[in-house]
């Protein structure tokens, strides 16, 4: 889909912004950056840049080099903030420190924010693995999807609520895709079957938004990111819902549910 067609089908949705992992090509091209720019000015568009590195095999050190070079190349796009896919579950904690100081390095040279994502492969791919990074990085701020964690942890963090209320504080943006025990997504979250799963997100979600107001911050960024296979589970070969059906629906109810 060609950029600007994209912002064209987000903005008919009902969508106030996007957050895309820029490929190379249309997005490239003037005509999706001059409606960007041109929504932004006058309707206050949000715009999230998502930093997000093919695998590779290479040195801690060459990957912190390429993550630099692809946070400048998307500063250059002017988003509200880059969410950025950070550092490695195998990396070192220390590589990892370094990975993270690159990225703030790269937000203060820019004047770019950089939120790191909770996720699978990244430094923040555990809750519990996650606070040591706070404890060095106390002005850390994180883009949540606790999904990653339900399936990591194979629960519902029911056993890890205090380890939980050390994380909410940092988070600035949220992803609204549900996970479960046995995965990052279920398929549709509306499903009876789910109901669970749905409570236990929104919970956490509510709470954080209570905090970010109490903050003081007028406004709140949510991405609704039930993606496509391989994350939208499969019968047989058809996957089991439309993931783009299951993001509109979830973006009418975060709106009812959920407000700054």
């Amino acid at each position: 889909m060609a950029g600007d067609h994209f912002l064209d089908v987000a903005r008919e949705a009902g969508y106030e912004g996007v957050e895309i992992n820029l490929p190379s090509g249309d997005f490239d091209r003037p005509d999706f950056r001059d409606k960007l720019e041109t929504w932004r000015e006058h309707d206050g568009f949000a715009f999230v840049a998502q930093q997000v590195l093919a695998g590779r095999r290479e040195l801690p050190s060459e990957y912190i080099t390429r993550m630099k070079e692809r946070l400048e190349r998307l500063a250059a796009f002017r988003p509200d903030f880059t969410n950025s896919h950070t550092g490695k579950d195998f990396f070192s904690f220390d590589d990892n420190c370094r990975a993270i100081e690159a990225a703030e390095t790269v937000a203060v040279k820019t004047g770019i924010p950089v939120y790191h994502e909770i996720h699978r492969g990244r430094f923040t791919f555990h809750l519990l693995g996650l606070l040591p990074y706070l404890e060095k990085f106390p002005e850390m701020k994180l883009t949540a999807d606790f999904s990653h964690w339900c399936c990591v942890s194979e629960s519902l963090l029911d056993d890890q609520q205090e380890a939980l209320s050390r994380i909410f504080p940092h988070v600035r943006h949220l992803h609204a895709r549900v996970g479960f025990p046995e995965g990052p997504q279920v398929g549709d979250p509306f499903a009876s079957a789910f109901e669970d799963a749905l409570s236990a997100h929104v919970s956490w979600w509510e709470d954080i938004i209570r905090q970010r107001k109490a903050a003081g911050d007028a406004t709140f960024t949510i991405t609704t990111e039930a993606g496509p296979e391989p994350y939208m589970p499969l019968d047989g070969n058809r996957p089991v819902a439309d993931n783009w059906e299951v993001n509109k629906r979830m973006m009418s109810f975060l709106k009812q549910t959920l407000s700054l």
